[in-house]
């Protein structure tokens, strides 16, 4: 630790404004740890910048738009290599800072600095100016002005009281997907704090009964949520980015998600602990491919304004690469980027105990500087093997917006899972009753070996989806034909056009019961080959009791009931609820639906044992999941036929005949039923399965 009183080159800042405050006695300071760190008699700062000519660290008060103090860092003697570096004596915690970068700005040659904007830390912990969700310190006119947030200094003492990881093994994990704000901020919530880290602790009772082992959270770390400059076109309401896929800053967690103001660190650290006491893991959704300043007309916040031909993927003319489809490709694989997300990766294992993360536009990781994808990717190898990461999940978005797809071909060194696009589709194709789709469906069903298949891959490296928040909730998969995305502002361009989703012969809302009817089966029919699958089954929030969006498929901007999860539907759609909540059950008990291997214990039938269709028109597809070491066999019948199918089952002995757990074309209770309750068939040689119904069948153990 540096002793100014004792440090030659110390310098003496004198503090700016009309506050006349003292000067801070300022030293050398250490090029390690980037970022803030407190130390015994004052604070260090460390940050990277390459072609910066010469910095100043500023340092504000609380509520102040002027720096109190400019401290300016020099070259000969601030710097270490590629790092600027100082050390400030009894500088008070609840002070603010940031950077003034001088340089080139030289875009051609990519560089961009730009000494009149006050520049983030990378590596800082905290922002200030965000507190308040919706609300900014100062007003944006322009998609380019200036955003006031500062970075704030952290030194949080927490007590884990022992917590420690669950590891909850990859096959007997059930993620649920969800939004920290959009949670629990519908009035229906009962939430005391909603919107907030300790409002979502409120819905664990929910989560624990719904059967769930892990949170998937959506973008947490800081973001401009009035990066927007669009209204409805609707209302004329104000639209955000309330998804928050933009961020800011990737260390610091969401100020606005903290229920007390300044308090985001300490409670996102409560949240994370009162997941674990209850049993369910938390994996965060990142995002490492891009940042919020956009393209060459966007924002200077932070890594731009400290060294843009570093951080950014540049052609020779300087222009930005856009693989993210968000304006600018956050450079991954220099190795200075490649630390930093190592860095932040790291420092949320850490430092918040969390258990995984989920890798937007993962395929981006995998691209050099030039932009061509990498045959070994250094930044997916590091994650892959780092130490302190050895326990976490990781899940890719195996593909990024450019059009490179690697579903299947993702690096993985046996740890990486992958969010399979071609569950999603296959099933969703089989459902909507598509031809020929009974040999695809099967080959989802059993972990996606095509996919999944090689010598280091596993069944659970598939995370089975057949929504998230991309695209349609699962009530609004069986109930529009087209998207309906204009109250988004983008004259229905946005989203996804290719949803293979079914209205079930009525566009969006009815009181028609026979449709309601068949919309209903039809989430159950969902459900239950989701549950029935090898691999990892992913929920997204609110499916459960058949949450809508008003057939709006991005809805990334619409901060209102839109988007948020409506509690009353809960109570509207009990038997749903019970459905979901049964259904996870009966694959938690099954051990024979989710196995960690790929091994044959499957025998395929279609309405004759052992002779499935794999070809024609054929919307029918039978299979038994044989069980071992005393576990009962599984028997499953799809009919995705508009007409009953009568499937013969494979002969049992009268004591061991099947019996019926399953029929999600009978009305509630009787749709799902406990082992306990079971119902033996009578005739016991065949079932005659309803229209796009499925029925599960168990056999005594």
């Amino acid at each position: 630790m540096p002793n100014p009183q004792d440090n030659a080159t110390g310098i003496a800042a004198v503090a700016a404004g009309a506050s006349g405050a003292s000067p801070f006695v300022t030293a050398r300071g250490h090029c390690r740890p980037f970022g803030a760190t407190v130390e015994p008699s004052g604070v260090n700062f460390a940050v990277f910048s390459r072609n910066a000519e010469r910095m100043d660290l500023l340092i504000f008060r609380q509520g102040r738009t002027e720096p109190i103090a400019e401290i300016p860092l020099k070259p000969s003697t601030n710097k270490t290599g590629d790092v600027w570096h100082v050390f400030v004596a009894d500088l008070p915690l609840d002070v603010l800072y940031a950077y003034r970068v001088y340089g080139p700005f030289l875009p051609r040659k990519g560089h961009r600095f730009d000494p009149k904007r006050i520049v983030l830390d990378p590596y800082a912990r905290a922002l200030s100016g965000g507190q308040r969700w919706g609300q900014s310190d100062i007003v944006r006119s322009e998609p380019n002005s200036e955003v006031a947030r500062r970075c704030r200094i952290v030194n949080d003492e927490f007590d884990w009281e022992g917590d420690v990881p669950l590891a909850t093994p990859m096959s007997r994990t059930v993620i649920y997907e969800l939004h920290v704000r959009g949670y629990t901020c519908h009035s229906s919530s009962g939430a005391a704090r909603p919107g907030t880290f300790l409002g979502l602790c409120e819905k664990i009772p929910h989560l624990k009964s719904l059967g769930v082992t892990a949170v998937q959270l959506m973008p947490v770390a800081e973001f401009d949520e009035l990066d927007q400059f669009r209204k409805n076109p609707v209302t004329g309401e104000p639209l955000k980015n309330y998804w928050g896929y933009s961020p800011m800053s990737f260390f610091a967690p969401k100020a606005s998600y903290a229920a007390t103001a300044g308090q985001e660190v300490r409670e996102f650290k409560q949240m994370v602990k009162t997941f674990h006491q209850a049993g369910l893991e938390v994996i965060l959704d990142v995002v490492y491919n891009h940042t919020c300043e956009g393209n060459q007309d966007g924002p200077t916040i932070s890594f731009r304004g400290l060294d843009n031909s570093i951080y950014y993927m540049l052609d020779k003319q300087g222009k930005y690469y856009n693989f993210s489809g968000c304006g600018n490709t956050l450079n991954c694989n220099h190795p200075v980027v490649r630390d930093l997300i190592i860095d932040c990766l790291s420092h949320f294992v850490a430092e918040y105990h969390v258990d995984g993360f989920r890798f937007d536009l993962a395929s981006i990781l995998g691209r050099g500087s030039n932009g061509r994808v990498l045959e070994d990717p250094p930044l997916i190898r590091h994650i892959a093997e780092h130490p302190v990461l050895a326990g976490t999940k990781l899940i890719a978005e195996a593909w990024d917006a450019a059009g490179l797809h690697q579903l299947g071909k993702f690096p993985a060194w046996g740890r990486w899972a992958e969010l399979n696009g071609a569950f999603r589709d296959d099933v969703r194709h089989f459902v909507r009753s598509d031809p020929n789709t009974t040999a695809a469906l099967a080959k989802r069903i059993c972990g996606s070996l095509d996919i999944y298949g090689d010598a280091s891959r596993h069944p659970y490296h598939s995370i089975n989806f057949i929504t998230c928040h991309d695209g349609f909730t699962l009530n609004d998969l069986v109930s529009y034909d087209k998207k309906h995305n204009w109250e988004n502002g983008e004259d229905d361009r946005d989203g996804a056009d290719y949803n293979v989703s079914w209205n079930c012969g009525i566009e969006g809302p009815t009181d028609d019961e026979e449709t309601l009817a068949l919309r209903n089966r039809q989430i159950r029919n969902f459900l239950a080959i989701l549950m029935v699958s090898q691999g990892v089954p992913f929920l997204s929030q609110g499916d459960e009791f058949a949450r809508t969006q008003n057939g709006n498929n991005n809805a990334y901007c619409q901060d209102n009931a839109t988007a948020w999860v409506d509690w009353q539907l809960a109570e509207k759609n009990a038997d749903l609820l019970r459905f979901a909540r049964m259904m996870i059950a009966l694959r938690m008990r099954h051990f024979a639906v989710s196995r960690e291997e790929f091994v044959n214990r499957t025998s395929w039938h279609g309405t004759k044992p052992g002779d499935p269709d794999w070809t024609g028109e054929t919307r029918t597809l039978a299979f038994q999941m044989h069980g071992w070491h005393e576990r009962p066999d599984v028997f499953v019948m799809f009919n995705a036929h508009w007409e009953p199918q009568s499937f013969a089952l494979p002969v049992r002995d009268w004591a061991n005949r099947w019996r019926r757990l399953v029929d999600t074309s009978l009305p509630s209770p009787d749709d799902i039923v406990d082992d306990a309750e079971a119902v033996p068939l009578s005739p016991a040689d065949h079932y005659l399965v309803n229209p796009r119904a499925t029925v599960i069948l168990v056999s005594p153990s």
